[in-house]
């Protein structure tokens, strides 16, 4: 990371002490695991009619595994969770601010998937809805730890760790932004075209949050909002 990105970051944001060499080892390892797993995901679901309460366990499953590798890393490096955002000194001030930029956030996406799918791309096919839809209490419980677990876990992956990875080996904070936005975006080809823009969109505003604050915790807040009123809260309301 040159001195132009160390400025830029929050000093609640610490610079990472392994080498280039091992970080650039670690994420080459992490991104050789994750990559692949999210494609097939996409693949699986386009083949098969696939139940909500599989992909579900599936998503946790495969999200809690990528988590305890971080952890893992982490570990190996002598490095605190706190390097890679997870502060909670200030948690009431961090959860408020993402409460509060969370109707902005979700009036963008909203508003740029309606005009990518005007203007010609792809929207997620209608057959491809029940995976995503609980249908029952307990699969609405089991929604509801569905949107918890990815909230934490995503935001750990993709803006905690690879972001500050990324910049720590030479992209630079707008590199590093569009490069883990863009990996975030490949585990949503089931959404479509508009939705995999859509999504890299979303993660390219939850970075910048993320660097603004040097805190992982409102990305996650705003992060959980916008699945939960996608997964639970607005199909709950149309079903009235």
């Amino acid at each position: 990371m040159d001195q132009e990105d160390r400025e830029i970051l929050p000093e609640s944001v610490p610079a990472f002490h392994p080498s280039r060499k091992v970080q650039f080892f670690e994420v080459t390892v992490y991104l050789f695991l994750i990559v692949p797993s999210m494609i097939l995901s996409l693949f699986a679901v386009r083949q098969v009619t696939v139940g909500f309460a599989l992909t579900a366990f599936d998503t946790i499953f495969r999200d809690s595994a990528m988590v305890a590798l971080i952890l893992f890393l982490l570990w190996r490096n002598r490095e605190r969770v706190s390097s890679i955002g997870w502060r909670f000194e200030n948690s009431g001030r961090e959860i408020l601010a993402g409460v509060v930029l969370f109707p902005a956030v979700f009036y963008f996406t909203g508003l740029l998937g309606s005009i990518l799918q005007e203007i010609g791309f792809s929207s997620p096919p209608v057959s491809q809805a029940s995976f995503l839809t609980p249908d029952d209490p307990v699969q609405m419980g089991l929604a509801f730890f569905l949107v918890v677990v990815v909230a934490i876990a995503e935001e750990t992956i993709f803006r905690g760790y690879l972001l500050l990875r990324f910049m720590n080996l030479g992209l630079g904070r707008a590199g590093a932004v569009i490069a883990s936005s863009f990996v975030f975006s490949l585990g949503h080809g089931y959404e479509g075209s508009a939705g995999v823009i859509t999504v890299g969109a979303t993660g390219a505003v939850l970075a910048i949050v993320y660097i603004w604050r040097g805190n992982l915790i409102a990305p996650v807040v705003i992060h959980f909002l916008q699945n939960l009123t996608a997964i639970l809260l607005l199909p709950l309301v149309s079903a009235q």
